[in-house]
């Protein structure tokens, strides 16, 4: 079993080199195709860019082979690595994603059912220390620990898509083709 804790360990600090925040680190895919996902994103402008992914990615892959040559390779099987922007519908991962992102439509689905329900459906609060509220539609607004949340995102809507336009659609409009 991959520690992920101990590859965002080691992964963090080569998205900080790079300027980068680190957003998740997960692995999935099962035996079959095992992927170490990575997201990462510029803190100033919640994107990332093309060029962005191939760099982490190189310095990513290159600290892992330092790693497996040094005989402590932190993953014991053949994975392909995904370096990627967290998306419009992004996971929310860590505490200040819920400040962040406060205003916006989520899909929180807890560990563990409170008050009947085990998935929050609705606007983002905010935070009040370890504390996640989400103004749960058709219900109430609804305050739980952020230890308590197994998974997160944000819902694609009119208002986030506006909230994270492209900082630039430079050659967004051009096609590239090339010969195979």
């Amino acid at each position: 079993m991959t520690d992920i804790a101990a590859l965002t360990k080691l992964i963090e600090p080569e998205a900080t080199a790079l300027g980068l925040a680190l957003v998740r680190v997960k692995m999935f895919g099962g035996k079959s195709d095992p992927t170490l996902q990575v997201m990462a994103e510029r803190p100033d402008t919640r994107q990332l860019s093309i060029d962005d992914c191939a760099d982490l990615s190189r310095r990513i892959s290159d600290r892992l082979d330092e790693l497996e040559a040094a005989g402590r390779d932190p993953i014991d099987h053949a994975y392909r690595l995904e370096v990627s922007s967290p998306g419009i519908d992004r996971p929310l991962t860590r505490l200040q994603d819920y400040d962040d992102w406060k205003g916006h439509e989520a899909r929180v689905t807890l560990a563990e059912p409170i008050e009947g329900r085990k998935q929050l459906n609705g606007l983002l609060a905010g935070t009040d220390g370890d504390q996640v509220t989400v103004d749960v539609r058709k219900f109430h607004a609804m305050t739980v620990p952020f230890a308590a949340i197994a998974d997160a995102k944000l819902v694609i809507t009119d208002a986030l898509i506006a909230a994270t336009a492209p900082l630039s659609s430079e050659g967004a409009d051009k096609i590239i083709e090339t010969e195979g």
